[in-house]
């Protein structure tokens, strides 16, 4: 089975979208980086770039995920970038396996197009001591079923990821994530939240600098 890599912003997202509704099932989309990706080949390296925040309360109305999905295609496309998998945080807290999380339907059909697809569950409970381990559960669409994979094959492109998401998280930088949802209810907002990857370029450059 192929590693899967996360860039800072795109794990970012994730947890920031956990974090903003905690008191709810969200979801959203993976983009991993096509150039990397060869035609053909079986279980490839993902290097995921960027998440598309989807739902926080709209998991069941499939024709909003369509045109959700439609615009990520259009997206990705134009950027060189492949819908390679799918995540999701459960509502329950103790509920952090596949089986429990909203939208499977979205998930499957990604599978159907992407057979490499990697479904990302966020762990609740390793959430809430986030700078010990990455707050995710990884698995990999294999034979039919999502099937676990060992966490030690999820990486990080940048180091001090999990401290940057950390100050994120301090600076309550959550609030200023926006989903489809939230898109759906202002068409004004910028569901590809541009603003939060700006923060952590700057937070990147920092650091690079306090290393050298």
């Amino acid at each position: 089975m192929g590693e899967v890599s996360f860039e800072t912003s795109a794990y970012a997202k994730i947890i920031l979208h956990a974090v903003k509704y905690s008191q709810c099932a969200v979801n959203g989309i993976l983009l991993a980086d096509g150039s990397k990706i060869k035609e053909g080949s079986k279980n490839p390296d993902l290097n995921i770039v960027d998440t598309m925040p989807l739902f926080h309360h709209s998991h069941s109305l499939s024709p909003m995920a369509e045109v959700a999905l439609t615009q990520i295609e259009a997206l990705a496309q134009a950027d060189n970038r492949v819908i390679a998998g799918y995540y999701a945080a459960c509502e329950n807290f103790n509920d952090n396996t596949v089986e429990k999380c909203p939208g499977q339907k979205i998930a499957e059909k990604i599978a159907e197009h992407f057979p490499s697809a990697v479904f990302i569950v966020v762990d609740n409970k390793r959430l809430v001591r986030h700078l010990a381990s990455p707050a995710i559960k990884i698995y990999r669409y294999s034979e039919g079923k999502w099937k676990p994979q060992d966490t030690n094959k999820v990486l990080f492109q940048t180091p001090l990821v999990l401290e940057t998401v950390s100050h994120l998280l301090q600076w309550e930088v959550y609030k200023e994530l926006v989903d489809f949802d939230n898109y759906l209810d202002d068409l004004t907002q910028d569901w590809s939240n541009l603003g939060i990857e700006k923060v952590v370029a700057s937070i990147n450059a920092v650091n690079t600098i306090d290393s050298k």
